[in-house]
Parts: C-alpha cells; structure tokens; sequence
C-alpha cells in the first residue's frame, strides 16, 4: 500500500541516512526534497532523483512529511530550534525522527508540536548501513495506533521490521534499550575473545561454536566475527562516540525511572576509556582492542 503523502522532506544524509533516503525516492512515489551540510551526498542523492533544499526551513516549507536522520539529540535540537521545524511548522504536518535521541527531548518536541497542530514520531532505526541500502531495517516507533497507520507504508520503504512500541517516546526507549544490549553484548564478546586467545583457542572456532548454542545472538554473526574476530574496526561505521552517546541516554533513563544499571554503566567506563586512546572514531567494537590490552 503507497502512502497518501506526496511530497517529502529529508534532513540528514550521512551513513544511513542517505540510503534509507534513496529507498524513498525509488520507492515511496512521492517527491523528496533533502537537506544535509555536505555537498557530496545531495548530489549523490540528487541523481538519484530528489531535490536539493537550500536549509531545514525550505524542507519544512516544501514538505507535508519530513523525516530526520541526524547524528545526536544535540543536531536534533539544532534542526529543531531557530530557523528551523518548530519556527516553520504548519498545522497537519508530521516529522518523523529516525535517530536515537533523548525521551525526555523527543517528547518535549512532540508537546510542541502539538500546540502547533502537528506530530513529532519517533522511529529509530535499527541494523546495519548495509540493512539500509536494501531496505531491511527494523524500526521501533512512537506514535498513536492512528498515527502509525498512515505513515507506516512509507517506513516500509526502507524497513522490513516495523513495530509500534507505543505512544511517543516509546520508540525511543526501545531502541535505547536495544542498543544498551547490544553494547554490554559487544563488551562479552571481547572478553571472550581475548580469553580464548590468550588460552590457545582460535577465536573464530570460538565465536562459530558459540553460535551454535545458547550464546548465540546477531551481535556474536556481526559484531563478533566480523568485526572483533578479524581486527576490522573502520570509521565512518556506528563509532565509539556514538555509543557512548546512545549509553548515555539509557543510563539517564535508567536514573529517572530508579535503576541501577551496574552493567550499562561498566560498559560506559570501557567505551570512555577506548575513546580516550584515540579510537572515537572507530566502528565500537575497537573495544576489543582494549580489553585485550587490559590482560598484558
């Protein structure tokens, strides 16, 4: 089913974005019309058959629904205040965020668009850049039942997965719950591994026999063997800096609904530390390298 919507907005062209943004000109039958800071991605997408905004007010004013694909809560916020959404928004329109970002920011938003008659919606994404280039992302996302139904088709442009968590927020908190896992998964996983090397166990046969039993998960296939296994940590990948920043908002979740997360916050002290060697950048499985350094 094609969604009613006919004209669209994108913010936000980086990793994923810029896939998840040319599955919706290929497949959405609508027009998009983008907006990013660097010029190589516009003219990529441009090709590609959207149109080039001049600033995140011309998307708005272009736009009956305008997703957003940015970095962090902080380009949120930039995209958001000044001369941005909430000076240019109209009654009737929807803004779809598909970052990780702040509960307490995301509704806070969604409160003020709705004095303006229209609706913030959360939808993180979750998966790989390579899940976006073919449209198989999972997104968990906050909204009304009403809401959800009318943008859902065109979250299938780039999603194979797509569930509704919730009122707004919702999405978040499952998402930043997904990532928390996935992180203190990721921290095991190199654990093991250095452990196993140490102690004469390839770690490949490791990972590959683990996969068989109840260790198994998605971060153990990718994560593990593809990224901790053969040493392979790029950037321009889902970087330490990013997680740590992801982490942070579950800890302040955590802290507001009055848990300790012991784990989470372990997990945190280890990704500060690989940033602090000078690993920021890198895909966040370049923990391993600490960890495996830590037994020297």
């Amino acid at each position: 089913m094609l969604s009613s919507y006919k004209r669209l907005g994108f913010i936000g062209l980086g990793v994923m974005g810029e896939p998840i943004c040319r599955n919706l000109v290929t497949k959405s039958n609508a027009g998009v019309i983008t907006f990013d800071l660097a010029r190589e991605p516009l003219e990529r997408i441009e090709s590609a058959g959207a149109a080039i905004a001049a600033s995140v007010a011309d998307v708005v004013r272009q736009s009956e629904l305008i997703f957003l694909c940015l970095p962090s809560a902080t380009h949120v916020r930039a995209a958001f205040e000044g001369d941005g959404i909430l000076a240019h928004i109209r009654p009737q329109q929807i803004v779809v965020d598909l970052g990780t970002s702040s509960v307490k920011q995301t509704r806070d938003f969604a409160a003020q668009l709705q004095i303006k008659g229209a609706a913030w919606v959360d939808a993180p994404i979750a998966r790989t850049r390579q899940a976006a280039q073919d449209g198989t992302l999972s997104v968990m996302v906050g909204a009304s039942p009403e809401l959800f139904a009318a943008i859902e088709p065109l979250i299938r442009c780039f999603a194979t997965d797509v569930t509704l968590c919730g009122e707004v927020g919702a999405g978040q908190v499952t998402k930043i719950l997904n990532n928390m896992v996935l992180f203190e998964t990721v921290t095991a996983l190199a654990e093991a591994v250095a452990v196993a090397r140490r102690s004469g166990v390839d770690p490949e046969l490791l990972l590959q026999t683990l996969s068989k039993g109840s260790a198994d998960s998605f971060a153990l296939r990718n994560h593990g063997l593809k990224a901790i296994v053969p040493g392979a940590f790029p950037e321009r990948a889902f970087s330490t800096e990013y997680a740590l920043k992801d982490l942070s908002y579950a800890l302040e979740l955590a802290a507001d609904a009055g848990v300790a997360l012991r784990g989470a916050e372990l997990t945190g002290t280890i990704l500060q530390e690989a940033i602090d060697a000078g690993t920021g950048k890198a895909y966040f499985p370049v923990i391993a390298k600490l960890i495996d350094r830590s037994l020297d």
